[in-house]
């Protein structure tokens, strides 16, 4: 049973009551409130060790892929060992560091007790455990090979998990860099510059180079209207994010990852290893390939990929192989399809896709290598050009004044 602590008020006297109280779920816990006669204002999980209600903002906190990684895995390894579903699942809670995760694992150990299946159950908590996951627990269960598929799983969570990190540890670098010579180059316009521009005030008749005179122009909108420039630049931020996550905002930015020069053949390959990755994991434990089809469209990420996968789903409905369906589309690498149609031929679908993501994952290492070794030279050039333009803007009207010294 979980602990709920809640708030209710007494019908007779309007008087608010705060207090808890043990059930199996939050129905159940409204249930027992009502018959005391309270009227439930609001229910929420408390923390079953201590009896504190679980902070809102440890509820909303995302559950990292590590925590859920090593659930799988334990999981995995308890159930292959034995031990019934219920048990198995308390000893993993029991391991479990992370509160929120915690409170989550309970939640299904509630229902699984009151009758209901794991993959029920887990599908309660779809910002935690996403398709893939349920199809795969559904799948194990319906086989009776629950065991192998949290296995499975385990192992894709981390190939998609670790292949991400690369990509997005590949621009960490560049970002910062870019972010530190915004700063030297903010610093010397409101700093350096201003002090160049007294040393000529004193100086009747002489005048700033054009050059100097238009970086302290910047530098003077910034002193001046910096507060406009934030918000000009937070409203930006604000309205960017809530368009990116808009139909359109998010068929643009994928076509870009898709077609972006330097990025683009990096994206398409992550696309492709993730699609692969996805539909040998789900095939290889016995999802019907419609359904596979449908949860990769979700699991890649990209809008696009996942029309094409609704078409094809459309045509291997009607009986076509898949292979076919993906023959020239241009939101697939021409390998995928070859590969699928091996896989086919031989009645080795889950392996050729296998090897795929195999491959593509190769080639995500060495392309984010790649753009590693283009990005530092031209990182170097971009420092250089910054430089060389705050310097000549600084040396100029020393030289100048030099110049008109000598004369």
């Amino acid at each position: 049973m979980l602990l709920y602590n809640y708030t209710a008020r007494e019908p007779s006297t309007g008087k608010t009551i705060k207090a808890s109280v043990q059930a199996d779920s939050e129905s159940a816990a409204a249930a027992l409130i009502k018959k005391e006669g309270l009227v439930p204002l609001d229910i929420s999980v408390g923390d079953s060790d201590g009896g504190i209600a679980l902070p809102s903002f440890l509820r909303r906190k995302r559950i990292k892929i590590k925590e859920k990684v090593l659930f799988s895995r334990q999981l995995s390894t308890l159930i292959n060992a034995g031990l019934p579903l219920v048990q198995a699942l308390r000893n993993v809670a029991g391991q479990t560091k992370s509160k929120p995760f915690r409170v989550v694992i309970d939640q299904v150990i509630a229902d699984v007790e009151a009758g209901s299946s794991l993959s029920k159950a887990l599908a309660k908590h779809p910002r935690v455990f996403n398709a893939v996951y349920i199809s795969l627990v559904e799948a194990g269960e319906t086989s009776g090979t629950l065991d192998k598929s949290l296995e499975r799983l385990a192992i894709q969570q981390e190939k998609d998990a670790d292949i991400i990190s690369k990509v997005r540890n590949a621009f960490i670098y560049p970002i910062i860099v870019l972010v530190v010579m915004v700063g030297v180059v903010i610093y010397m316009l409101l700093t350096v510059l201003p002090q160049v521009e007294a040393l000529y005030e004193g100086m009747q008749g002489a005048q700033l180079p054009i050059f100097t005179r238009m970086l302290l122009f910047v530098s003077d909108i910034i002193k001046q209207f910096w507060w406009a420039l934030a918000i000009v630049l937070g409203v930006g931020a604000f309205f960017a994010t809530r368009w990116a996550r808009t139909g359109p905002g998010k068929s643009a930015i994928d076509k870009f990852k898709m077609k972006a020069p330097l990025i683009g053949p990096l994206y398409m390959k992550l696309y492709m290893a993730r699609f692969a990755r996805t539909g040998a994991t789900l095939i290889g434990s016995g999802v019907p390939l419609i359904r596979v089809l449908e949860i990769t469209g979700d699991a890649v990420d990209n809008v696009h990929i996942k029309a094409s996968l609704k078409a094809s789903t459309e045509k291997v409905k009607g009986g076509k192989a898949l292979s076919s369906t993906l023959e020239g589309n241009n939101n697939f690498l021409e390998l995928v399809p070859s590969m699928l149609h091996i896989g086919e031929e031989s009645g080795s679908t889950e392996a050729m896709m296998s090897k795929t993501a195999e491959y593509y994952e190769k080639e995500v290492d060495d392309q984010i290598k790649a753009i590693s070794t283009v990005i530092e030279p031209v990182l170097m050039v971009v420092m250089g050009i910054m430089a060389l333009i705050i310097v000549a803007a600084v040396l100029l009207p020393v030289y100048t004044l030099s110049g008109d010294s000598i004369v």
